[in-house]
């Protein structure tokens, strides 16, 4: 399947660039594409840095697992409710070109993030709270107080991370994309001064200290993300740019809305990989090593996830050189993934980076379960990619219909492992999430072509 996934993107990919009148394209110089993308990679990986920082002082604890898990449990949920707000970057960065549509985004980031906000209190501070964790995310009732904490501590981290979204649409737009990595950097800074002070005064006894830690870095990021923002809204963004056909919440919402419907689908897959662990034999191990898995997983392909933003500032510039950039950067994940999960780096890696004693069984469960995940970021590249043409196309239900496929890919394969063979702990989620980014990417091609009413290529080549 792996195979002919590649085979048939590269395929369509090709017929596009070769349909292409080069009379369309201007040069774009490559150097131009890396100053652009290279502090967006920085700054996503900074963030999946972030995540190891915390997961590495939890690992430090008398009992590691209990406490990844309890904050596994935790972030499933606010994954949950925090998607609607990331997706105001891209919303952002595609459809804001003036003033007028940045009061109209404002708007609709401003209903997102109260709703949020309260859905997220009901949570933290109602009996819901304990029924949500116990019914979906399959937590023991001796871990409730410990997850609840946790929590809420993380409804806030939604707020900021919101407001950050928003304005980093801005800054991408305007190709700014250095101060996105400079505001991870001093995200990074803060957070690690505050994890050496718990990890220093031996204080690291409850999941929440990661939570803490996370909100703190946030909120330093939310900070330098809305300065920059406002400081472009002053100087570089005009009252209203002629031409600009977005001017109000209803034409952002249509645009916005499918984007919303597939991310509330993809929100399913955590908690439910979580639910499933849970009925392996030895729960925390399995949600532990899994958690781990993915965040080096997500460290690794982390660089590379800004391939749409490549798509949406410069597809329409020149296509040809958008698509042999994405072919080059595209191999670098599965090859990185593959030097953590198989070479001697790996076992260094997690022994004094993250904390994990050598040799014990969730490191040894952590490496499995990151095997399977070289899947996932062998495939991820080119569904961003796939992303960035939906997006400029304006065709993001196809996104929703995608994303559902994947929800049943990784639930049926959760299913059949679970019971097969729960031995494998955390690699039942890996490979079940792999899978299901698979299916996506095949629903997605497939819907391409047949929206074209021909080759992907020409369908694509419309679009310009």
């Amino acid at each position: 399947m792996l195979t002919y996934l590649m085979e048939e993107l590269l395929m369509e990919s090709s017929n596009l660039v070769s349909r292409l009148n080069e009379s369309h394209e201007t040069s774009l110089p490559l150097k131009k594409l890396l100053a652009f993308f290279i502090p967006l990679g920085a700054s996503a990986s900074l963030v999946m840095i972030s995540h190891i920082i915390i997961n590495g002082t939890l690992a430090r604890a008398a009992h590691p697992e209990l406490l990844i898990a309890s904050y596994s449990i935790a972030m499933s949920l606010m994954d949950v409710i925090e998607r609607p707000a990331v997706l105001l970057r891209q919303t952002c960065s595609a459809l804001v070109r003036d003033r007028v549509s940045f009061r109209a985004m404002s708007h609709i980031a401003v209903y997102l993030l109260l709703c949020s906000f309260l859905i997220g209190s009901a949570i933290s501070y109602t009996p819901l709270g304990d029924w949500v964790f116990l019914n979906f995310f399959g937590a023991n009732r001796e871990q409730l107080p410990d997850i609840a904490n946790v929590f809420k501590l993380l409804n806030f981290v939604i707020i900021f991370s919101g407001i950050r979204c928003l304005y980093h649409g801005i800054i991408i737009y305007n190709l700014r994309t250095k101060w996105l990595t400079i505001g991870m950097a001093i995200r990074l800074v803060g957070m690690f001064l505050v994890a050496a002070y718990f990890v220093v005064t031996d204080k690291v006894t409850s999941g929440a200290v990661g939570a803490l830690i996370f909100l703190i870095g946030m909120a330093i990021e939310c900070v330098i993300s809305v300065i920059e923002g406002r400081s472009l809204l002053k100087r570089s963004i005009p009252e209203k740019q002629e031409g600009h056909s977005i001017t109000n919440k209803g034409q952002i919402f249509r645009f916005y809305r499918p984007l919303m419907y597939s991310s509330f689908l993809a929100v399913i897959i955590d908690p439910s990989i979580n639910a499933f662990l849970s009925q392996t034999g030895n729960m925390e191990l399995a949600i532990a090593s899994f958690a781990i898995a993915l965040n080096l997983a997500h460290l690794m392909q982390s660089f590379f996830s800004y391939m749409h933003q490549i798509v949406l500032n410069f597809y329409r510039v020149n296509a040809r050189k958008v698509f042999r950039f994405a072919l080059l950067m595209s191999f670098f994940p599965a090859a990185l993934v593959s030097i953590i999960a198989y070479t001697p780096a790996g076992p260094w890696f997690l022994e004094h980076i993250m904390g994990l004693q050598a040799g014990s069984p969730l490191m040894n469960e952590s490496l499995r379960a990151l095997r399977f995940f070289m899947i996932m970021n062998v495939v991820f590249p080119w569904l961003d990619y796939c992303h960035g043409i939906i997006m400029l196309r304006g065709q993001t239900r196809i996104m929703v219909w995608s994303q559902a496929f994947n929800v049943v890919v990784t639930l049926v394969t959760l299913f059949v492992l679970v019971k097969l063979v729960p031995g494998w702990s955390g690699s039942i989620g890996a490979l079940a999430q792999s899978l299901g980014l698979t299916g996506e990417i095949l629903i997605v091609l497939f819907i391409l072509r047949s929206t074209g009413h021909t080759r992907l290529g020409a369908s694509f080549g419309r679009s310009l």
